[in-house]
C-alpha cells in the first residue's frame, strides 16, 4: 500500500460523511456494543443517552492511562477536573439542550494519515486500525488538529466534509469543540510515549477552554506560544509504543 499520496479531499470527505450518516446506532445511544481500543488502551464505551457523559468516559480513560505512564501532575489534574465538571457539560451539553439534537454516528475513532493508504495499482482507498464508537461525528476530526498531522490539517478536507454534513449547533462553537476533541488524541499519545510534548499541549488546550467557559483563578494561564492552532507547529508522530 502507498502512504505518501494524499487522498482526494472531495472523495475522502464524501466517504467519511457517508460513514457518519449511514452508520447509525441501533440503540439510539452513544457508545459501542463491545470494548474498543486505541493502541493497547481499552476505552469505556458503555451506552449513554448523553454525549457529554460518553465523551467524559473516554476522556477519563486517557487521563488515567496518561497518569499511569507519566505520573500525577497536580496542575493537570486540577485543570482536567474543571474541564470535566464545568466545561464539558457546557460545551457538549448544549448540543442536546434547548431543543437541539445530535444523532449518534459511527466514527472511525483514530483517523489520521498513518491509518489511511491507497492500494498499489488500483489506487483504492483503504483505512484501517479503527477505534470505533457511536459518537458525535465532529469528534472524528480532533486528531486533525494535532501537531503530527500533515495533509489532514489543510482546511480543504473539512470544507468538503461540511458540504455533506453541516456543523452542529451552536456553529460558532465548532472550533472550541474541535479543540476539546483534540485533547483525547493528545493524551492518548502522551499515555503511549513517556515524556511526550503532547501532555503539555493538551494541558494548555484545557486551560484555554477553562478560561473561556468556566474560569477558575487557581488555574494557570493559557499560553498561545504553546498552541498548535496559533503556531502551526508540526512534529512527526512516533508509532513506537511503551513496552509492558
Amino acid at each position: 500500500m502507498c502512504f505518501t499520496d494524499p487522498p482526494s479531499p472531495a472523495k475522502f470527505a464524501k466517504a467519511i460523511a457517508e460513514m457518519h450518516k449511514k452508520g447509525t446506532s441501533l440503540t439510539g445511544m452513544f457508545g459501542y456494543p463491545v470494548t474498543t481500543v486505541i493502541g493497547k488502551m481499552e476505552r469505556t464505551v458503555s451506552w449513554e443517552q448523553s454525549w457529554a457523559a460518553c465523551f467524559t468516559n473516554l476522556l477519563r480513560d486517557v487521563i488515567k492511562y496518561d497518569n499511569d505512564t507519566n505520573g500525577f501532575w497536580p496542575e493537570l489534574d486540577a485543570a482536567c477536573n474543571q474541564l470535566i465538571d464545568a466545561v464539558i457539560p457546557r460545551l457538549l451539553g448544549v448540543l442536546q439542550s434547548d431543543g437541539r439534537h445530535i444523532e449518534p454516528a459511527l466514527i472511525y475513532g483514530d483517523l489520521w494519515e498513518h491509518n489511511v493508504a491507497k492500494t498499489v495499482g488500483t489506487q483504492k482507498l483503504v483505512v484501517f486500525d479503527p477505534g470505533c464508537i457511536y459518537g458525535h461525528n465532529e469528534m472524528e476530526f480532533g486528531t486533525w488538529r494535532c501537531r503530527w498531522t500533515t495533509y489532514f490539517r489543510h482546511p480543504k478536507y473539512l470544507r468538503f466534509y461540511k458540504i455533506h454534513v453541516k456543523p452542529s449547533e451552536p456553529k460558532d462553537e465548532w472550533d472550541d469543540r474541535n479543540r476539546l476533541y483534540s485533547i483525547h488524541p493528545y493524551l492518548t499519545d502522551s499515555a503511549g510515549h513517556r515524556g511526550s510534548i503532547s501532555r503539555e499541549t493538551a494541558y494548555n488546550d484545557i486551560i484555554f477552554l477553562c478560561e473561556k467557559y468556566s474560569p477558575l483563578s487557581s488555574l494557570e494561564k493559557y499560553d498561545p506560544s504553546k498552541d498548535v492552532a496559533v503556531t502551526g507547529e508540526y512534529a512527526p508522530f512516533s508509532i513506537k509504543q511503551l513496552q509492558d
